[in-house]
């Protein structure tokens, strides 16, 4: 961040005010193609699966934006508009912006938020499973019938006298079977090999 030269430079003074006596941290990147590529990438390193916390509430943020030539300010300026929306009201926004003609029509996004109420990032929210996969949602008491008719249908059914069929009993099959350990052969007296220091 600090040592790659760019169109709006972050030093180590900018690092130094948003991690300075800041408690916790967390680094997010994200790197997007396309139409609005800018601001699909701030997504992107505002909520990263691999994140556990969300930055929502950081006092002290640090942007980085990474793009070609054909990087403008105004997609700079939706992208940290995005983090300013997730961040504390009140944040100290440092961003930068670098050119980077290697990166073709790929912008890369860095964000580093610090400075949390109560020293830790929030929790994020895990989403259902279901949501995360972009699956149906089901409704719980149908999977439970459904679960249930599913068990309850391998059962055996009652005779006509009321009663279930006798069970197979397992263990009716089994033999009895006498293990006897293993007795160590003795040893002469004169095999033994005695270390010389107990001699």
């Amino acid at each position: 961040l600090i040592t790659t030269p760019g169109l709006i430079n972050l030093d180590f003074a900018d690092v130094k005010s948003v991690m300075s006596e800041a408690g916790s941290a967390l680094m997010g990147i994200g790197s997007a193609r396309g139409d609005d590529r800018a601001v699909a990438a701030a997504e992107m390193a505002i909520s990263s699966p691999l994140l556990e916390a969300s930055i929502d509430g950081a006092r002290g943020v640090l942007l980085s934006i990474s793009g070609g030539s054909d990087l403008g300010l105004f997609e700079i300026n939706e992208a940290a508009q995005l983090v300013s929306e997730a961040a504390h009201p009140e944040a100290n926004i440092i961003f930068g912006a670098v050119i980077d003609d290697g990166l073709g029509d790929e912008v890369r996004v860095t964000v580093i938020a610090a400075g949390f109420d109560g020293g830790e990032p929030a929790k994020r929210r895990q989403p259902h499973a279901a949501q995360a996969a972009g699956g149906t949602r089901y409704d719980e008491t149908s999977v439970r019938d459904g679960m249930r008719e599913q068990v309850l249908g391998t059962l055996p059914k009652p005779t006509e006298g009321g009663s279930l069929p006798p069970a197979h009993d397992p263990m009716a099959d089994t033999q009895t079977v006498t293990v006897i350990p293993p007795q160590p052969a003795p040893l002469p007296a004169d095999e033994l090999d005695i270390p010389d220091f107990l001699k």
